[in-house]
């Protein structure tokens, strides 16, 4: 193979780099899988770890993580200068793992596409000059598509008729449970949030979003499922023992105080994986978050829910004269972010001054940008009056739902010392309705004819 028709053009810390991307991006993957041969790298080990992974999907249709690749090499390479390069394929990938240096892989993957891309439409036309030649002129246009749609993504879309298996399959969500049972009906969120979906907590300073979010974290974390929980306000330990405080049931005051007790709760009770970031407030942007995901890939990290403490105080990749349009931006790219990782996310938004003394936080309140609204797939709202704070009373409002109803409302209590929101039981769901009315009799007037309404009809 000529010069031209090779990686080596770029040097051997690009070619490294492609397969990084490979390992951390599979959607990319798969598009280089039309357009790309393990014979474009210079490097043997490359040439080798680029046959297997390849190899392993076309057979599997699947990519095979980092350990099953060392698995098949321990197989594979057993003796004489396949020890060799045993030991090359082995001191790479422990490289890649120990230090990714991920920043720059956007850029490799942009460039390694379009270099592929071109070498298969060189072999298109060096195809369709054979076809004329023997006179095969309608072949040529067949080449030719082929060669300009391999590499552009897998997917056609959905064909109605004939994909219906497909469809009717994506009616078991598969979905991160909120573990209020009210919320998780099959007639409110259908089980939780669903992969490639944004959740969004709205509520005043103080009330309960950062709460919220953990306790999202923490019921996924029960379920077995691996989280992710970005915090930009609040330090990394701070958050750990909040998740302490709601996992073990102990007050976050007296973690520290019940070291022991803590670690023998985890020693006796399985639960997924959790990672703690913190980042400076308005320092992280969504490329920030995809690098350290990409990183966490190549440990074999691999997370179920991502939770934002929180979106508001993100920072934008484009600066906008208004506040607005940049919030409405890093809403936009969350929501690419969690359809292409096919992951849900949970993030929460400040709400407005009007909503501190509000009965209900509507998508009103939000502050600064209701594009944020039009974005999210759930946006639930959390108020509490100041007088109620000491009681722990509140209310949960679902002020949008894509997957069920909305536009209801829950009492609830909020159990800061344990980061724990529970629905009051024995109450019924309330509509808008409801909530016009309570203005006249007071909202606990109407908790208490509505226990009596249930009540008489038991």
């Amino acid at each position: 193979m000529s010069y031209e028709n090779h990686f080596s053009k770029y040097g051997k810390d690009f070619q490294e780099k492609i397969f990084q991307s490979l390992m951390t991006d599979h959607q990319w993957a798969i598009q280089m899988v039309e357009v790309m041969t393990h014979e474009y790298f210079e490097v043997k080990y490359l040439q080798y770890l680029c046959d297997r992974f390849f190899g392993y999907y076309l057979k599997y249709k699947n990519f095979p993580t980092m350990n099953l690749l060392v698995s098949i090499i321990r197989d594979e390479l057993t003796e004489g200068d396949d020890v060799i390069l045993r030991g090359q394929v082995v001191e790479f990938l422990s490289r890649i793992k120990s230090s990714p240096n991920l920043g720059d892989l956007a850029y490799v993957k942009e460039k390694a596409l379009d270099f592929c891309k071109k070498q298969v439409l060189q072999q298109a036309l060096e195809d369709s000059v054979k076809a004329i030649q023997s006179e095969n002129y309608e072949g040529v246009l067949n080449i030719m598509k082929d060669a300009v749609s391999k590499g552009s993504g897998s997917s056609v879309g959905h064909e109605f008729f004939k994909d219906h298996e497909a469809r009717f399959a994506k009616i078991n969500r598969i979905c991160c449970p909120t573990g209020i049972h009210h919320l998780d009906a099959k007639d409110v969120f259908n089980g939780g949030l669903s992969r490639g979906e944004i959740g969004v907590v709205v509520a005043p300073t103080g009330v309960g979003k950062s709460h919220w979010l953990v306790a999202m974290g923490a019921e996924a974390l029960r379920r077995g499922k691996n989280v992710i929980h970005y915090t930009f306000e609040l330090s990394e330990t701070a958050v750990g023992i909040r998740y302490d405080s709601n996992l073990t049931g102990i007050n976050s005051t007296d973690i520290i105080d019940n070291k022991q007790k803590v670690l023998d709760y985890y020693e006796q009770n399985d639960f997924g994986r959790l990672i703690i970031k913190q980042y400076p407030t308005g320092t992280a942007s969504i490329v920030t978050l995809r690098n350290h995901i990409e990183k966490l890939a190549m440990k074999d990290f691999i997370p179920s829910l991502i939770v934002i403490d929180y979106a508001d105080i993100m920072r934008s990749t484009r600066q906008f004269d208004s506040l607005r349009h940049e919030l409405k931006l890093v809403y936009e790219e969350l929501r690419n972010l969690a359809m292409e990782m096919n992951i849900p996310v949970w993030t929460a938004s400040q709400a407005n001054r009007d909503a501190s003394n509000s009965e209900v936080v509507g998508l009103e309140n939000m502050s600064e940008a209701y594009g944020k609204a039009m974005v999210a797939d759930i946006v639930i709202s959390i108020s509490r009056k100041p007088t109620e704070k000491a009681t722990g009373m509140g209310r949960i409002f679902v002020a949008k739902n894509r997957a069920g109803k909305d536009g209801i409302l829950f009492p609830i209590k909020i159990d800061t010392a344990r980061s724990k929101i529970e629905v009051i039981e024995d109450t019924s769901q309330m509509s808008l309705v409801d909530i016009y009315e309570s203005h006249n009799t007071g909202t606990k007037d109407m908790l208490k004819s509505k226990w009596k309404e249930i009540t008489s009809n038991v």
